[in-house]
């Protein structure tokens, strides 16, 4: 004799993974609650959008640092890069008397190619990734002094032969650092948006990004589907390094300068921003919206802070806080017993 059963409801979600997925943004509602009762000025459109553009070039690096992560890589050179594309834009322009199209074309230019040399440094000659863009960190950290003798660029400054430097900024140039839209939006949160829509296009709705994750959880598994792994790793070192220029191009057009410490805390700021995306929607895995979301999260969090006139010291302790709560609760909290 058979015994009857009754269908069962799918299971729902549970509740502790539900609250996961949004409880960076409600971290982030609350943070921003906070600020604006203990200081009301936080909440002005002037303030909230001086956030977005301290945070933009760091989300435009976090974004590249993402997809390297994505195909299982990790680029480590991502400030190196900003901060050489810093020095190369002032040397264009300021010694070499280059216009605003010329110098980000060259830029540009620098970076991806940057990148393939990392590129080909881990998929063709085999070196791991993080000892790769080390030793591109390294080696650009040194480079980039050499032409100036270690100095920042500036216009009517002593080259090391003994030259004056003939040129200045192009006028132009300084536009994306410093002009806004509409005069409230800085164009560096619109370049910033629009880096994060493309990528988020590229890896969440086409089959280039389906590729990338794949490649990420398996890639024997992906090169045996058929899947062109190498050229996908390799294309995902351009990429990161086409976007640290782009980011270094900001910073340059927004100081009006060389500086050689320009970049000295963009590579651990993106790294940051792109561990806390993991959190972001409980997606565990690095992703574009999270990492926007993870920059705008410690962007908000340093501005309030230094409105309360906490220790610049201070920042960093509360940054690696930050990040170790994030990812303890996406990966611990989330842990199947």
């Amino acid at each position: 004799m058979t015994e009857l059963t009754t269908p069962r409801a799918a299971p729902r979600p549970s509740l502790p993974r539900e609250i996961r997925r949004y409880a960076l943004f409600a971290l982030l509602a609350l943070m921003v609650i906070g600020f604006w009762y203990v200081q009301p000025a936080f909440i002005r459109s002037a303030n909230l959008f001086s956030i977005l553009q301290a945070v933009s070039v760091v989300a435009i690096l976090g974004v590249g640092v993402s997809i390297t992560m994505a195909a299982d890589g990790f680029d480590l050179s991502v400030g190196s890069v900003a901060a050489s594309s810093v020095m190369a834009a002032s040397y264009a322009m300021v010694v070499w008397q280059m216009d605003a199209a010329e110098t980000m074309t060259l830029v540009l230019l620098m970076g991806a190619l940057i990148g393939l040399a990392n590129g080909l440094l881990i998929v063709r000659v085999g070196v791991p990734d993080l000892l790769a863009t080390l030793a591109t960190m390294f080696l650009l950290a040194g480079l980039q002094l050499i032409p100036t003798g270690g100095r920042s660029i500036t216009a009517g400054m002593v080259l090391p032969d003994g030259s004056t430097v003939p040129g200045a900024y192009d006028p132009a140039f300084l536009i994306l650092g410093r002009s806004r839209l509409l005069d409230l939006v800085p164009l560096s949160v619109v370049a910033m948006a629009l880096v994060a829509l493309l990528a988020w296009f590229l890896m969440e709705r086409t089959r280039w990004g389906r590729v990338f994750y794949a490649i990420g959880g398996n890639e024997t598994a992906a090169h045996l589907s058929g899947a062109p792994t190498k050229a996908y790793r390799l294309s995902a070192y351009v990429i990161s390094g086409t976007l640290a220029s782009l980011g270094g191009l900001i910073v340059a057009s927004r100081v009006g300068r060389g500086d050689v410490s320009a970049g000295n805390s963009l590579l651990l700021d993106a790294v940051a921003a792109s561990l806390i995306g993991y959190a972001v929607l409980d997606k565990r895995r690095p992703h574009v919206i999270g990492t926007v979301v993870g920059a705008i999260f410690v962007g908000v969090l340093l501005n309030g802070l230094t409105m309360l006139n906490a220790p610049y010291y201070t920042q960093d302790f509360v940054k690696g806080v930050v990040l170790v709560g994030a990812l303890a609760a996406t990966f611990g909290l989330g842990k199947k017993r």
